[in-house]
């Protein structure tokens, strides 16, 4: 080989090392920043769907860090845009998911408030030996959400009228409160519960306490993320307990009613082909219709009166033509009745509450997904995305993808 061959050859594998050494600097000091931004702490708590959120929604930029004791990174910034409060209503695992799922709510720590004694527990707590209440802590946004809107949500959740504790959760322990953390707190909350006092919305006035924050304790870590480690116990408490019952008739409570409308408004809500097939049993076409091929992710609720019924992640492609699901949301919000039209016996799929037709569910599903297809008109369902969940009160629903 010449030399001048050579000298090029040489020349294009120098060019080659310098530009892998390039990428390896680059790629270094791209994982180095990546690391830096996760290692910002709210606490060990936070998933990192809520700390990306929280990140991008304050802005947080590396210049404003400081480092802290343990060789975390630390964000003035960060810490400027938060706020903590406490709230006793009943059993924490619920008021943990109410606040937890909120998109403006950085954490919700389950854990014991109002009391001195030291290093709560669970079995101390609920021995009726102390006087400590199950309580939550939630560090939120104050410039996404006022301390006042937390009120609202707080007593849409629970029965201000009782003093003995929390539907099927009785004693002290059980009982609400508010526990303010400052004067302006405090006042927000005595002016909140006047109103609903003057608003007349009850037969009696709230008894639910405002007192001074003091102590809280966190509590075991088999009670944090409860709804969300243990969904299927979770929903049977909340339904068995009466909370959800009360929760959806109280009247603070902004939430779907799931109130079937009359026939002469459900002509009037409904199109002619979402009435007959809701109503009269008619089955619309295959292929030709609003979600047979829906890929987006989240819930599907009846049409009439708006009950949760079926998910996305539930839903497969049958190829049948129409939206087909391997279970529904919850058992008890379909009811299965033998239909023996057209000649034969098929399962015909109702709606509990509504009494809605949905269509039929067959024993021909994925054999590794329990072995049932949910296969459901379109016309008889409504969709509610991702973005839409918070705004139209089926929050709580963030749980199925977590």
């Amino acid at each position: 080989m010449g030399i001048k061959k050579r000298c090029v050859l040489l020349s294009v594998l120098l060019l080659l090392l310098s530009c892998e050494s390039d990428k390896i600097t680059e790629s270094i000091q791209t994982s180095s920043k990546i690391n830096t931004n996760q290692n910002i702490p709210l606490t060990e708590k936070i998933d990192n769907r809520k700390t990306t959120a929280a990140q991008e929604s304050l802005n947080v930029v590396d210049e404003n860090s400081i480092q802290g004791e343990q060789g975390e990174i630390q964000t003035e910034k960060f810490a400027q845009k938060q706020d903590v409060a406490y709230f006793a209503w009943g059993c924490f695992w619920c008021i943990e998911a109410v606040m937890d799922w909120r998109k403006w709510v950085y954490t919700a720590i389950s854990g014991y408030a109002g009391w001195t004694e030291p290093n709560p527990s669970y079995e101390s707590v609920s021995s009726w030996n102390s006087w400590y209440r199950e309580a939550v802590k939630v560090i939120y946004d104050p410039t996404i959400v006022s301390y006042i809107e937390l009120l609202e949500l707080f007593f849409t959740q629970i029965d201000p009228l009782d003093s003995g504790g929390q539907f099927a959760d009785r004693w002290f322990h059980y009982t609400t409160a508010v526990y303010y953390s400052n004067e302006e707190q405090k006042t927000q909350t005595e002016a909140f519960i006047k109103d609903i006092d003057d608003s007349k919305k009850f037969e009696s006035n709230v008894v639910t306490k405002i007192l001074p924050f003091t102590t809280f304790g966190e509590a075991e870590e088999k009670h944090q993320d409860y709804a969300k480690k243990q969904s299927s116990q979770y929903k049977r408490y909340k339904k068995w307990s009466w909370r959800q019952d009360y929760i959806e008739k109280s009247p603070l409570n902004k939430n779907i009613s799931y109130q079937k409308p009359t026939m002469e408004e459900l002509k009037q809500k409904l199109t002619p082909l979402q009435f007959k097939v809701t109503q009269e049993e008619w089955t619309e076409a295959p292929f030709d219709n609003k979600y047979n091929d829906n890929k987006q992710a989240w819930i599907y609720v009846d049409i009439v009166d708006g009950t949760p019924l079926f998910s996305s992640v539930d839903k497969y492609d049958s190829w049948s033509g129409w939206p087909s699901f391997t279970r529904p949301i919850d058992e008890a919000l379909v009811q299965k009745k033998e239909d023996r039209k057209l000649f034969s016996v098929r399962t015909e799929v109702r709606s509990s509450r509504a009494d809605s037709h949905l269509w039929h569910v067959f024993p021909d599903g994925p054999t590794d997904k329990w072995g049932l297809r949910y296969c459901i008109n379109s016309a008889a369902l409504d969709f509610i995305a991702v973005e839409e969940l918070e705004e139209k009160w089926y929050w709580e629903y963030w749980v199925l993808f977590e």
